[in-house]
């Protein structure tokens, strides 16, 4: 595929989050019913009623896993990736536009599921530590004691990082997203952030995979850049 056209002209940061986005499923609970105790389906339950946040939800969970480190990393070298998102990925970057991986998934995993793509991309996720055997602790760099969910990753301060003049893109597809979908400057939402958005009144459009999205970037960018361009009057 060649390079989105269009470019360069304001800079363009996008922010893609992982888990049913760039992956086909979840892996954070793919990777608990493989190998966590089952009281993480008691928690999680907690977590989708609104009693606990992400960040307390994914701290007890991964203490409930029970798997040495050689497992868990051939679990996250078999896991599904969108097979659009390399050659989208790759045209961005050839564009000039900067990625950034935003997860509030696991960034063992991450990095894992992704090594046979050959993509250089920053990513921000929460951190599987090994805590010995075939225990786990969460840590949590990204996370903000002003988060309004309480997520393990706060994505609206991640997408504090980008310049001011950048257009600020988010791809995603969840619960996670719905915080930073309010504050970007266009977003490109499957399942419940599409939903969210379009309860919400949230500019957005819609896509179902990798493979779509191509030409629904270069067509609003083409459209952010003529607004940009109109003389002031």
């Amino acid at each position: 595929m060649n390079k989105i056209d269009l470019l360069p002209l304001p800079p363009v940061e996008c922010f893609i989050d992982f888990d049913g986005t760039i992956s086909l499923e979840d892996t954070t609970d793919l990777l608990l019913s493989q190998f966590a105790q089952p009281a993480w389906r008691t928690i999680e339950a907690a977590w989708e009623r609104g009693a606990i946040g992400s960040r307390e939800c994914m701290s007890r969970q991964v203490e409930l896993l029970r798997v040495e480190p050689v497992m868990l990393d051939l679990f996250a070298n078999c896991l599904r990736i969108d097979p659009g998102f390399a050659p989208f990925a790759e045209a961005l970057q050839a564009s000039g536009v900067s990625i950034t991986i935003v997860s509030d998934g696991l960034d063992r995993v991450i990095a894992h599921a992704l090594r046979d793509y050959g993509l250089a991309l920053p990513v921000l996720a929460n951190e599987l530590i090994h805590a010995g055997g075939d225990h786990w602790q969460l840590g949590c760099p990204h996370a903000s004691e002003n988060c309004r969910a309480s997520s393990a990753h706060c994505k609206c301060a991640s997408f504090d990082r980008a310049p001011d003049s950048a257009l600020r893109v988010l791809i995603g597809d969840g619960r996670s997203d719905f915080c930073a979908a309010s504050i970007a400057d266009m977003v490109f939402a499957k399942g419940k952030l599409a939903d969210h958005c379009r309860a919400n009144g949230i500019t957005y459009r819609s896509f179902g995979n990798f493979t779509d999205l191509p030409p629904l970037f270069s067509d609003w960018l083409a459209n952010a850049m003529a607004v940009q361009s109109t003389p002031l009057l």
